[in-house]
């Protein structure tokens, strides 16, 4: 089943707006009705109010349809008098912007509330699931369904020839490393990619596996994934036939599943850009994404592999934008070679446990970096995605760290970082004390920059520059004494003090 959450989601886009109730973002809808002249016991979750002249009218008819949620053609004008109607009635009144044809709603309406609707046995009618139960009973094995990379989608009930192998696999939710390895050592993958015709996987004892039959669920040519089965022999006869035609049920379910999700996240991904590059209407585009109006901070992330980047990054999206509505945290969008995800702010720590769980559904070769913005306001999340990336590039800078750095924790660093850059870009004045210094040590061998680092962060304290240098205090004297005659340092001067440890910082790399 869906939410009446994800519902607003993916109407959105169509110009269809949820007045009042927030709270029944929750409420699961199961079936869609419209108006029937000839029967007058319509009855559904969703009401689609097709010919009611006013919004009272829509909301009269949605009460008795007992339907949760009622959309009606009506422009913004009358969406104070819809919220109203919809409290005293107990309905969530949807608007629909009157450009919208009816045609076209109702399809993706349908589409959605019926592609999640639930049975009886709590198995939806595209439930893999259910599908992966069916075809066991028909092959007369135990049943896995896997995408590309060897994570279970879906698996039977049956344990009919099921192994160690098999049990672990599903405990785990992916085939292990060891057994994918030996597949791919006996040339199985490549043979799932050539052909769209079952094959006969050999036993292997020593990894606690009978026998498997494996067919490719394709696409045209695109690999969707693989469908496996546990027997002791190659499937004959109907069997054989069973397992191909199975192939090709799963790939048309998986389709299916993927443009629901699809449709979905570009609606996501569209809002979630629009608060990163910063809209006038910043809160209503947070209520839109179902997020609370409370403050949220930006991560964005990265992935770095030696194969198949691109590939990562979008199993990196996939896996953020897994589970809709209510069911996770944050909300995505996909920009370059970045995942930017805002999340609900829980202080920093709760965005590093969101990171580590994302980095923990990628394979272990896969280095995931990234960056923490500062806490913000709907309308200040430009400001916390810069603070994300900047935070992200310490993170690429820096491999040994082993956290995601976060601007509350790290603003000092990228204030420094900031400084290095400018001066990089010849930002900071070329010539002036420390430069003069520089120039000096690189000509005579001196260590003149060093010391006056040392002093500066010692607070003029010369024995604990000493200490820094170890060298003795009375060497650093007489270096400061040498270095004013090589240019004027005036360290009586708070400001000058502070100009030259800022040129310092900047420097530094």
């Amino acid at each position: 089943m869906i939410t009446l959450d994800r519902l607003v989601n993916v109407l959105g886009a169509y110009g269809v707006r949820l007045c009042g109730r927030p709270e029944r973002r929750s409420a699961r809808l199961r079936s869609v009705a419209m108006p029937d002249a000839t029967d007058g016991r319509v009855a559904g979750d969703v009401l689609l109010a097709v010919g009611a002249g006013s919004v009272t009218e829509a909301v009269r008819w949605a009460v008795a349809a007992q339907a949760a949620v009622v959309l009606v053609r009506a422009g913004a004008e009358t969406a104070r008098e819809a919220a109203v109607a919809g409290e005293s009635n107990d309905v969530a009144v949807m608007l629909v912007d009157p450009a919208v044809s009816w045609s076209h709603l109702v399809g993706v309406v349908y589409g959605l509330v019926l592609e999640g609707r639930e049975t009886e046995s709590g198995r939806g009618p595209t439930d893999l699931f259910a599908l992966a139960d069916s075809l066991a009973d028909a092959v007369g094995g135990a049943v896995t369904i896997e995408d590309p990379l060897s994570r279970v989608l879906a698996y039977s009930r049956s344990q009919q020839a099921g192994d160690p192998a098999r049990l672990e696999t599903i405990l785990v939710r992916q085939v292990p490393e060891r057994l994918r390895e030996t597949f791919r050592a006996r040339g199985v993958f490549a043979r799932l990619t050539a052909t769209d015709e079952p094959i006969f996987v050999e036993p292997d004892p020593s990894h606690g596996m009978t026998g498997r039959m494996a067919v490719a669920v394709r696409a045209g040519r695109e690999l969707l994934g693989s469908l496996w089965v546990t027997c002791g022999s190659p499937l004959t006869g109907t069997r054989h036939t069973a397992l191909a035609n199975g192939a090709r049920t799963v790939a048309l379910h998986l389709l299916r599943s993927r443009a629901s999700a699809d449709l979905e996240r570009q609606v996501e991904s569209d809002l979630v850009v629009r608060l990163l590059e910063g809209t006038a209407d910043a809160a209503t585009v947070v209520s839109r994404l179902g997020l609370a109006a409370r403050e949220t901070r930006v991560v964005a992330v990265r992935t770095h592999t030696s194969e198949e980047p691109h590939a990562m990054l979008l199993l990196a999206f996939e896996r953020a934008t897994t589970g809709f509505g209510w069911s996770r945290p944050g909300r995505s969008a996909l920009l370059g070679d970045t995942l930017y995800t805002v999340l609900p702010d829980a202080g920093a720590p709760a965005a590093r446990q969101w990171v580590a769980a994302l980095a923990a559904g990628l394979p272990p070769r896969v280095r995931v970096v990234a960056g923490i913005g500062a806490a913000a306001q709907a309308a200040e999340l430009p400001a916390s995605r810069r603070e994300a990336e900047e935070c992200l590039a310490l993170h690429e800078r820096d491999a040994s760290r082993t956290e995601s750095p976060a601007y509350d924790e790290s603003w000092d660093d990228i204030l420094l970082q900031r400084l290095r850059a400018a001066a990089r870009a010849g930002r900071v004045p070329a010539r002036g004390p420390v430069s003069a210094l520089r120039r000096h040590d690189a000509v005579h061998d001196t260590h003149f920059v060093a010391t006056l680092r040392a002093w500066l962060e010692a607070q003029g304290d010369l024995v604990a520059a000493a200490e820094r240098l170890g060298v003795h205090a009375n060497t650093v004297r007489n270096r400061l004494r040498r270095m004013s005659e090589v240019t004027p340092l005036n360290l009586d001067d708070p400001r000058k003090r502070l100009a030259m440890v800022i040129t310092l910082a900047a420097e530094d790399e």
